[in-house]
């Protein structure tokens, strides 16, 4: 069975987000599901945005590096769209990562934004509905399809829904979609099971 971390979106680590690691762990596998906004559940992601530069992003990003820091190197590292971000930072940098869960996000891994090259070996999954403002609209999507080109299709995969909604994932927002949700996660538990 995997170890997982999966980091939270951009309005914290609500009931939703905490529905999605269940849903996770219902394949027997361990997930840690971090808070690095300390309890704050910004309304909207405008918000979110407000709390990310009140603190620094710097700073949540060594929260999320501590976070990590005691848990074994082979993690799966998931997370949802600011989240997925977080996820696929470790997952390029911290050593023994086994594979990414990236759920409505994804860093290109060439280019200007680039945090570097993806790693030998490790497995990743990208899930995004295609006029997502965010994921198919300004460039998430093409990233994910560089992604996948590089790594090939024996360890990357992209999956693209119909729907234009951001945090689909998350049950406690208007914007949840439980239909794609359940592919998501099915889609997940079968990287998972590939991991042995």
């Amino acid at each position: 069975m995997a170890e997982i971390v999966l980091l939270h979106h951009i309005q914290g680590l609500t009931d939703g987000v905490r529905a999605l690691a269940d849903s996770l762990r219902s394949g027997g596998h361990t997930v840690h599901a971090p808070d690095l906004f300390d309890g704050e559940r910004p309304a909207t992601i405008e918000d979110g945005a407000a709390l990310i530069k009140r603190i620094g992003g710097d700073v949540l990003g060594r929260r999320a590096d501590t976070l990590v820091a005691d848990l074994p190197a082979d993690l799966v590292y998931a997370g949802v769209s600011w989240g997925a971000a977080i996820a696929q930072r470790l997952a390029q940098t911290r050593a023994g990562a086994r594979a990414a869960l990236l759920y409505e996000a994804c860093l290109p891994v060439t280019g200007e934004w680039a945090i570097g090259p993806w790693p030998d070996g490790v497995a990743v999954q990208v899930h995004g509905m295609e006029r997502d403002p965010f994921f198919g609209l300004e460039g998430d999507v093409d990233a994910a399809r560089e992604l996948v080109s590089i790594v090939g299709p024996e360890r990357a995969e992209l999956y693209v829904y119909p729907g234009d909604r951001h945090l689909f994932t998350d049950s406690s927002l208007p914007s949840y979609d439980a239909q794609t949700t359940a592919l998501v996660v099915s889609r997940s538990h079968e990287l998972l099971d590939r991991l042995g």
